[in-house]
């Protein structure tokens, strides 16, 4: 029976199983996989020696003869999933020295994504003190017998991955209570942790492979539309990626494969197709950041490299850019009107030919070596100038897949992206990630539109959006409440989510804000917030894969600075001498930010180190001070913003200006506020400043800058 269950598998799925000697291990043990399909039980039982048992639900064994045949028998242990006493007889089992195969998830997945796991295993574990397996099945997820309402396919290759037996460590001087939640918790991350490891592993190496295997499995699916509203499928994209790649080769013949070609358009549906096709012809994109100005895209132009700029007539007319300097700087502007209309029709046809057959095939097999370039992006200078920051194929598609095994996402999911995608936010997690997981993405032109965006999302129904937090209460204060209602994941990034803003969330549109963090370093996100795992005023806990350290600071007396290591993490700078401090580190990226990490993982960040203040020879967070008085004047409106900046101060060191675009607002106003909740006298602004407006970079981030530059010429 088995050898022949073991052939039909091999045959149909092609089945194949890699580290099978950790099965090997004497019990007491227990083997812990992934549950995908209803063939998960025969995908293991192939590989498990006799005396393996498959814990079953013997409630579920009654509903008819045939499931009783099924799970009740000899290589089953059936269990009264409501009992008390369930988790008692699973004990005594393991230990005499029995194995178990026990699917922590309890349920098969409704969503293709892994689903919470009962605390009933970590409390087995905690007690027992039995071996675990961790296993993955990879895959499984694309077999015809699932329960989720996703893609599958006759034929998927389908593979079982396990992990060496360990002990897990128990915890001490908890309750049982702690103890079981806490031997889940690591339960979760260590099968995470394979799926990501595995992935790395097996997975496509190359962006454009990556995008080009979904649009293979899922041809006519619509993938991208704009404000123009038209839309591509993958079959679309992969014939503009190809006949785009032509051009390029033609165009750039001059330029050797691997240079770097620059790319200024906006939020719009040529963007990934440009992407793509540059990939595709050997060359590597460096996005320019249109919302700095042209000196600045000078200075990053020529960091880059760059010969060659793709950008367009219609763009250029609606931003009002003059890049004339660009010109001067010896730069060639690349028009996509005219490239397009210069395309010969023969090579239309045959691209449409090609992927009419074979969608994505030409791209299937591109591979990238770890060190391959796949993007330069420029970091948003918000305290100095911006660092041409160097990714590779190989950070991105760890980050998306750090992403894809952190959120509990399902495949109909629908991205409204309007952050640009000169942000890596607006890159890779809002529009690669949905297209190497076959994703819906609408693409917006600009997130200042506070009116538009709601409207937008409203009528496409998206599921998830990213924003800052100035951009959420731009869009709260416009919107209607039944707007986001199609929201399930709204994610606040790259800048701090003040609780004022996740509160209006919460009470007007019924939508929790899950903050995440990261750089743009590391491509970009480090942690975040999960519906799985919500911890408010935390940024959540850190991806699969994340490794971190925290230096001690003096006067600092929590938390420290934080450092992390990981496949995302980039390849270096462009700058010279960040570059070599990077390399200094050892493939560790110093953050520049102070953060505590609690006992069960969750990073509270503390501020920038450039955003604290010496006061009296005491550190003083300016970003604290600013999360207490964000919303602490509901009399002057949600438009009211307040920004605290440090300035040098003869007697104290510094001294602490509060900055508001709010005239009305009073220093006693402001005090009050601060005193109010419990901050020291050092935390008090000692002056207040009204501008106009207070500056904002492209990115909706701050311009501490720009605004320092504002008072000392004031």
């Amino acid at each position: 029976m088995k050898l022949i269950l073991r052939f039909i598998l091999r045959v149909w799925f092609r089945f194949r199983a890699h580290n099978t000697a950790a099965l090997d291990a004497p019990g007491p043990v227990l083997l812990l996989p992934n549950h995908s399909s209803w063939l998960d039980w025969a995908f293991l039982y192939v590989l498990l020696d006799d005396d393996w048992k498959f814990v079953t639900s013997a409630t579920t064994a009654d509903a008819s003869w045939i499931t009783r045949r099924m799970m009740v028998n000899s290589r089953t242990f059936p269990v009264e999933t409501t009992s008390p006493f369930a988790a008692k007889h699973m004990s005594e089992f393991l230990g005499k020295g029995g194995r178990l195969v026990l699917f922590p998830e309890g349920r098969i997945s409704l969503t293709g994504s892994m689903m919470k796991l009962y605390d009933g295993t970590g409390f087995l574990l905690h007690k027992t003190g039995a071996k675990v397996i961790v296993a993955y099945l990879r895959n499984a997820v694309r077999v015809p017998f699932v329960r989720h309402k996703g893609w599958t396919r006759w034929f998927p290759e389908v593979s079982a991955h396990f992990t060496d037996a360990i002990v897990p460590s128990k915890s001490t001087g908890v309750s049982n209570a702690v103890a079981r939640q806490k031997m889940t918790t690591w339960l979760r991350d260590r099968m995470v942790t394979l799926q990501y490891d595995v992935e790395n592993e097996f997975g496509r190496t190359h962006l454009l492979a990556a995008i080009a295997d979904i649009a293979a499995r899922l041809p006519g699916k619509v993938v991208l539309e704009d404000i123009s509203w038209k839309e591509l499928d993958y079959r679309r994209l992969m014939v503009g990626t190809e006949v785009l790649a032509g051009c390029w080769r033609r165009l750039l013949a001059g330029s050797p494969e691997g240079s770097r070609v620059g790319v200024l358009l906006p939020n719009v549906n040529a963007v990934p197709v440009t992407l793509l096709s540059l990939w595709a012809a050997g060359r590597v994109p460096a996005i320019l950041n249109f919302s700095t100005g042209t000196p600045v895209m000078v200075t990053c132009a020529k960091l880059a490299g760059l010969r060659h700029v793709i950008t367009s007539h219609a763009f250029l007319d609606k931003a009002k850019l003059d890049l004339k300097p660009l010109e001067a700087a010896g730069i060639q502007l690349v028009y996509l009107e005219e490239v397009r209309a210069g395309v010969p029709k023969a090579d239309k046809l045959k691209a449409a030919l090609r992927h009419r057959v074979s969608c994505g095939g030409l791209f299937r097999d591109f591979k990238a070596a770890s060190d391959d370039a796949a993007v330069i992006l420029f970091t948003s200078g918000s305290e100095g100038i911006p660092k041409g920051v160097e990714l590779t194929h190989r950070n991105l598609l760890a980050n998306i897949r750090q992403i894809d095994l952190h959120l509990d996402t399902d495949d109909h999911e629908r991205f409204f992206n309007a952050m640009p995608m000169f942000h890596s936010i607006g890159l890779t997690a809002c529009t690669l990630f949905p297209l190497v997981r076959g994703f819906y993405v609408f693409l917006y032109p600009s997130p200042l539109h506070y009116r538009v965006v709601p409207a937008v999302l409203y009528d496409k129904a998206c599921t998830v959006m990213v924003g800052t937090n100035t951009f959420l209460n731009g869009y709260a204060r416009r919107a209607n409440p039944y707007d986001f209602t199609s929201v399930k994941f709204l994610i606040g990034g790259a800048e701090k989510v003040q609780e004022a803003t996740a509160q209006t969330w919460s009470r007007k549109f019924g939508v929790r804000i899950l903050e995440g963090y990261g750089a743009t370093e590391c491509s970009p996100v480090i942690c975040a917030n999960s519906r799985m795992e919500p911890r408010f005023g935390s940024v959540g806990r850190f991806l699969p894969g994340m490794e971190w350290r925290l230096e001690a600071v003096d006067g600092i007396a929590e938390g420290g600075r934080l450092f992390v290591r990981g496949a995302n993490v980039m390849k270096g700078y462009l700058n010279a001498e960040p570059n070599e401090k990077f390399k200094a580190l050892g493939g560790w990226y110093d953050t520049g930010d102070l953060a505590k990490v609690d006992e069960d993982g969750y990073v509270f960040l503390l501020g920038r180190m450039k955003r604290f203040a010496k006061v009296s020879g005491e550190m003083v967070s300016l970003t604290a001070v600013e999360d207490v008085l964000a919303g602490a004047f509901p009399q002057y409106g949600a438009r009211c913003e307040v920004v605290v900046v440090a300035v040098p101060c003869d007697d104290k060191g510094e001294k602490l200006i509060a900055v508001t675009n709010e005239p009305k607002l009073t220093l006693d106003q402001i005090r009050e506020a601060v005193r109010g909740h419990g901050l020291t006298n050092l935390c008090v602004p000692r002056e207040v400043r009204s501008v106009p407006e207070i500056p904002k970079l492209g990115t909706g981030k701050t311009d501490h800058r720009a605004l320092l530059e504002m008072l000392t010429k004031a």
